[in-house]
């Protein structure tokens, strides 16, 4: 949780240690305690004064409202305002908040909320507070990188081989659709090159037996016209050049489809589960590759 209770029940013993005051009982305060905030409110259904201790950097106002509302069940509606009326979004940090006064409103009762002023760092503490968080962090990182890079690499196992065994049936049924797909645009390519051959016999036929060259000439030419317009209409309606490849390559693709949607194989998802295959073995190999550099970094200071 990123807002902490502290302690519910009496806290007039505990009052009497932090506050040289009295506090009346259905206000709301603020106090610091090891640097942390401490707010301190009454429970509307249980009467009891409860504290919560905030982490400022990572706790927001959602977080805070939510643990309120689990801690009394009679909390119905929870919102906080600013100190002119405006509503605070829940994705607001307490840090922010924290800064001025604001108003909390817990089933239609508002309360006024007063922020203790707290000390702004000087710029030569906050530098150093840097440096020294830097510190942490790349010591850390030293300490702990191979290790994280072994849990990385397992983990990366363990996804390459679910996703094997999500694609092992998706590659069974995918090879059997390539295969009739492939032997369906073959049987149409040797189609074609049948319809050719009829059709230079015919127009042998009718040149040097039935009618003469004079004759024929006109029709040879009105018949590549003729193939000259197809191969363009072609271009107009892929936008690819007329290429035998092309050409197979298209209608293919055509009957890979056409048999995918009757045998119910899902194209989407075998290409998202390759890719996610292909990415998770590029990061086991840089991981990999990695880890090796570190054991010859290793090898290397213990030889000199």
């Amino acid at each position: 949780l990123q807002v902490l209770q502290v302690k519910c029940g009496n806290l007039k013993y505990y009052q009497s240690h932090l506050y040289s005051t009295v506090v009346p009982p259905d206000e709301i305060t603020v106090n610091y305690r090891h640097g942390l905030p401490l707010i301190t409110l009454t429970l509307p259904s249980r009467k009891e004064r409860c504290q919560f201790v905030v982490k400022p950097m990572s706790s927001t106002v959602g977080s805070f409202l939510q643990d309120l509302q689990s801690e009394d069940k009679g909390v119905k509606t929870a919102a906080v305002f600013t100190a002119d009326g405006s509503e605070i979004p829940a994705s607001t940090l307490m840090e922010i908040l924290l800064m001025n006064d604001f108003k909390l409103v817990i089933n239609k009762i508002t309360y006024d909320v007063q922020c203790p002023r707290k000390e702004k760092l000087s710029m030569e503490h906050a530098a150093e507070m840097d440096s020294v968080k830097s510190l942490v962090h790349r010591l850390f990182t030293a300490l702990h990188l191979e290790e994280f890079q072994k849990k990385r690499e397992h983990h990366l196992l363990e996804r390459i081989d679910h996703l094997k065994g999500q694609l092992q049936p998706l590659e069974q049924v995918k090879a059997g659709i390539e295969a009739r797909s492939e032997a369906k645009t073959s049987g149409l390519l040797w189609a074609g090159l049948a319809l050719l051959s009829v059709q230079g016999g015919a127009l042998a036929w009718l040149t040097w037996w039935v009618y003469s060259w004079d004759i024929m000439e006109p029709v040879t030419y009105f018949i590549t016209f003729a193939n000259s317009m197809v191969f363009f209409a072609y271009f107009i309606v892929t936008r690819q050049d007329y290429t035998y490849s092309a050409v197979k390559s298209r209608q293919f693709l055509h009957f890979f489809h056409k048999k995918s949607k009757r045998q119910h194989f899902d194209v989407v998802r075998y290409n998202k589960l390759k890719e996610d295959l292909a990415k998770a073995t590029e990061s086991l190999k840089q991981v990999r590759h990695s880890l090796s550099l570190r054991m010859q970094g290793e090898e290397l200071s213990e030889k000199n």
